[in-house]
């Protein structure tokens, strides 16, 4: 009896062998080909977009930028990176929208584009370019308030004030959209402004009465 350990035959070893090599490709090297197959059109693709003739490159510095503000064109140079927030107070000098939490949550900043409500450290002074936009300081001044303010007004809607332009401009909104609303719909209307000082009660009220007075207006 032989007791030496089994040997694989000669062909057994040579089929072995040739499974392992046949493609001439380890399984290491298919991956790494795999993942690098998959890249190569995603980079083909921005690098195709990177250098297309309709891609305008604009920055990092200053570019004259123009706004419709009120019915007024406005002209500045701005870097891209400044919001329209940023360019209403710091450029052109009103001052009603407020930066408050400076991250599209609040509504503190809410002014109107095309008639509907955005909120303006969301935007880009030089995207908002082509768009209507306004602010609270076209509604009402001094001894002639819009109807909304006066509203707010007289409902005592507003203690720091801080939050209290972006609800008029919401209300604003609002009201030509739904010019009859009940306080459920006020509440879910405006549920994209909050106000810190808790004088939601007030807001609804005067919202109310707003409704009321700016019908036909």
């Amino acid at each position: 009896m032989d007791d030496r350990p089994d040997k694989k035959k000669p062909n057994q070893q040579k089929k072995s062998s040739s499974s392992s090599s046949s493609s001439g490709v380890s399984r290491r090297d298919f991956l790494k080909i795999s993942g690098v197959s998959a890249a190569v059109p995603l980079v083909s693709e921005v690098s195709a977009l990177a250098m297309a003739d309709d891609v305008k490159e604009l920055g990092p510095g200053k570019v004259p930028v123009t706004l419709s503000v009120n019915g007024k064109r406005l002209n500045a140079q701005l870097e891209p990176r400044v919001t329209l927030l940023d360019a209403l107070r710091d450029k052109f000098e009103l001052t009603g929208a407020k930066r408050v939490c400076d991250r599209g949550t609040c509504g503190a900043c809410t002014i109107l584009m095309d008639d509907k409500p955005v909120y303006s450290c969301s935007v880009l002074a030089i995207d908002a370019q082509g768009r209507e936009i306004t602010t609270i300081e076209s509604l009402g001044e001094p001894g002639k308030l819009h109807p909304i303010q006066q509203a707010f007004v007289d409902h005592d809607a507003q203690q720091c004030g801080f939050c209290t332009p972006g609800f008029v401009m919401a209300t604003k909104a609002f009201l030509e959209r739904n010019p009859s609303p009940t306080l459920e719909e006020i509440k879910h209307g405006l549920g994209g402004n909050f106000c810190r000082c808790g004088t939601y009660a007030g807001m609804r009220e005067a919202v109310m009465q707003a409704a009321k007075t700016t019908k036909g207006a």
